[in-house]
């Protein structure tokens, strides 16, 4: 038997919601904590030539460092894509769909007046 050379194999791809489910889990793993009540991570990707741009939609707990959760989840995103499925992510979009007001432990819950 003989081994076929490399550039004559073919090629493998990998579909879209692969990608789009990797970056779901990566979104996930980066936020430490998670409203109770709110929904995992969502991510939306669109491949081309080995290049992965992605949206992840995400509810984030309030007050927190928005922004720094934000830059966290892009960056922590484009590594795990990479290294994962092995494209570049020139662009990770996130958007953050709600913010859910934390509650202080034993404090009641309804309305303040």
């Amino acid at each position: 038997m003989t081994a076929v050379p490399a550039g004559e194999r073919g090629a493998t791809r990998i579909a879209d919601r692969v990608v789009a489910k990797i970056a779901a889990q990566a979104a996930r793993e980066t936020l430490e904590t998670r409203p109770a009540d709110a929904p995992a991570p969502h991510a939306t990707v669109v491949v081309r030539h080995n290049t992965a741009r992605v949206r992840v939609s995400l509810d984030l707990a309030y007050p927190s460092d928005i922004g720094g959760q934000c830059t966290a989840v892009r960056r922590h995103v484009a590594q795990r894509v990479k290294a994962l499925a092995g494209m570049e992510v020139p662009e990770v979009a996130v958007q953050v769909e709600r913010l859910h007001l934390a509650q202080a432990p034993g404090a009641a819950q309804g309305r303040t007046q």
